[in-house]
């Protein structure tokens, strides 16, 4: 199985939209297994009509808990919580899970042993079937800061079911924090989505460098390119120097926003973005020897 990853430095890039357009493209001529790993707003579900088959709970890291029956409210465990996650309330003291980063602090000083770690559930993720194979996504609960272990968990589950596919296509989150490192693991290859804008080209930069501590093939692709084709050039460039091939310039299309709305995938589209996507795939596919 070939492993590919849609990423981006920045959102707003078009890398979702990407990413269906190709999971279109693959399904007709090779098995495909799919997991969108921008857990914390996943949406490449919505691309899609599908049915949820399983799911389960996502735990994460443990969150302390009080025993108001063995708490002598001392106080202790507030005063010594760094995350001001332990309060005060009518009924004693309690702890916020969400400011809560499990550290045991609580526990290991109170004095009358009422503090525990115990689980906490983080999120959900889901098993669904598509009409072009299987798509593993998942929920995080606002606030929840485990975002990099749930896309870890949502990778090993889609291997898990769907393993024997062809290809995994990944849509992955944006920026360069834990969740994009937790995508890139264990990838053939990369595929940076990135747009003309002094920010498109420096979140191309960093995204870059930390993909470059990987043993990944880092391919990009620049969306919307003919917006400020100045830009575009810089881009190009970059990627140039850095020896990273452009594998297609995708121009803006007025159709897409509506294709998006009428869950159609991009490549299937007569139109110029959907011809140079087509192309992107295509060229994709050629490197890595894909069906």
């Amino acid at each position: 199985m070939k492993r590919l990853a849609v990423v981006s430095g920045k959102g707003g890039t078009g890398k979702t939209v990407v990413t269906g357009g190709f999971a279109a493209c693959a399904a007709r001529t090779m098995r495909l297994t799919m997991a969108d790993c921008d857990v914390d707003a996943a949406n490449l579900a919505l691309l899609f009509d599908h049915t949820v088959r399983d799911s389960k709970p996502y735990f994460g890291m443990q969150c302390a808990a009080i025993d108001s029956s063995l708490c002598i409210e001392c106080g202790i465990c507030a005063e010594k919580c760094r995350f001001g996650a332990i309060h005060l309330e009518e009924d004693g003291y309690r702890v916020d899970p969400i400011e809560c980063e499990g550290c045991g602090v609580c526990a290991h000083v109170c004095p009358a042993g009422a503090v525990s770690l115990r689980d906490f559930r983080h999120g959900e993720i889901f098993y669904s079937e598509t009409g072009i194979g299987p798509l593993f996504h998942a929920r995080l609960t606002p606030g929840s800061g485990t975002t990099g272990l749930l896309v870890t968990e949502v990778k090993q589950w889609a291997l898990e079911v769907g393993g024997d596919a062809d290809l995994l296509l990944i849509d992955g989150p944006p920026g360069i924090g834990c969740p994009l490192i937790s995508t890139v693991t264990g990838c053939n290859a990369v595929l940076a989505v990135t747009e003309p804008s002094m920010s498109g080209l420096s979140d191309l930069g960093r995204l870059v460098r930390v993909c470059e501590g990987f043993p990944v093939r880092i391919f990009c692709a620049i969306n919307r390119y003919d917006l400020e084709e100045g830009i575009t050039a810089e881009i190009a460039a970059y990627c140039a120097e850095q020896d990273i091939p452009v594998l297609g310039l995708i121009p803006f299309d007025p159709a897409v926003p509506g294709a998006v709305r009428s869950r159609t995938p991009v490549t299937a589209l007569d139109t110029p973005a959907g011809e140079a996507v087509r192309g992107v795939w295509e060229r994709v596919r050629s490197e890595l020897d894909l069906p």
